[in-house]
């Protein structure tokens, strides 16, 4: 790249510090915005710049937004001293944040007749896909929008899949997507723990569910792989994100009129999980199924 665009990132947690990293490497001009100080030193150390408030950012041509609600993202656009009221017209906010579709609606609404395009797209991929840039994006904007922003989000992106023009349909894609990674974690769990506690080593089942069709992805063997490892926290996939973004999905499925029985017993699941070990990443659900038995799943 040769203008150097300059890309603002309000969020630098996990997932915004990845992006943020990939964004420099792809050679944009990189400021972030954060509440906490040491996450504003390591954007430095990256090479980016730190942003004290969202005034600071009024000359970004692209924000992308990565918090952990909807009213966290509503006050980042629309709150006192927001992106609404900070940007110049003919700039983009790109959501990558996932919450309720309702509430980036909302935002949308907020922004009428500022001249800031938004655009919808949460992301799939978790830590390892947002430092390694290889996060799925599901975005749903004007195509003008999506055209403008188009390199920024192939420097966060491996994949990028519009689905609509209508702003909460990357949200409503985001919460099918989720609703079906619950329930296949916790297939995962309930299958490791099944085998663990009936007396068969965890390097056995590793092996044979990794032969089968199911069992012979990305997906399974790393998290087999933490697991059987005992690492229940600190991998990047905090139970708490997972525990709300079942809740978006169950929502979407009451406004909907659908039942979901199996994202539902997903959800009280991981809801158990977090209650037990708040500090836990997702994994730690085995800890809470292990509890009944007192066998444990390893190597």
């Amino acid at each position: 790249m040769t203008d150097k665009k300059q890309v603002a990132v309000v969020g630098l947690g996990n997932m915004g510090m990845g992006m943020a990293k990939n964004l420099l490497a792809a050679g944009f001009a990189v400021r972030g915005c954060d509440l906490r100080a040491e996450r504003l030193q390591m954007l430095r150390e990256l090479g980016g710049e730190a942003a004290d408030d969202l005034t600071q950012l009024r000359d970004s041509q692209i924000v992308f937004v990565m918090v952990m609600n909807g009213g966290q993202a509503l006050d980042v656009v629309a709150g006192d001293g927001g992106l609404r009221d900070c940007l110049a017209p003919g700039a983009t906010i790109i959501i990558t944040a996932t919450i309720e579709p309702s509430d980036i609606r909302r935002a949308a609404a907020a922004l009428t007749g500022s001249g800031i395009d938004l655009i919808d797209s949460p992301v799939s991929g978790g830590q390892f896909g947002a430092e390694a840039g290889t996060l799925t994006l599901m975005a749903a904007g004007k195509s003008e929008a999506l055209a403008r922003c188009r390199s920024a989000l192939e420097a966060v992106g491996g994949q990028i899949f519009p689905v609509g023009e209508d702003i909460g349909m990357g949200q409503v894609v985001k919460a099918a997507l989720q609703a079906y990674i619950g329930v296949s974690f916790v297939g995962i769990f309930e299958a490791l723990a099944l085998g663990a506690r009936a007396g068969i080593p965890g390097q056995t089942l590793f092996e044979v569910f990794s032969s089968t069709h199911v069992g012979n992805t990305p997906f399974f063997k790393n998290c087999a792989r933490l697991i059987l490892d005992r690492q229940f926290e600190d991998t990047g996939s905090h139970i708490g994100t997972m525990v709300k973004d079942l809740g978006i999905s169950m929502q979407l499925a009451r406004e909907n009129g659908l039942p979901l029985f199996a994202t539902s017993a997903a959800q009280q699941l991981f809801q158990a999980g977090i209650s037990l070990h708040p500090e836990g990443d997702n994994w730690a659900i085995v800890q809470f199924l292990e509890s009944f038995t007192g066998s444990e799943v390893n190597w």
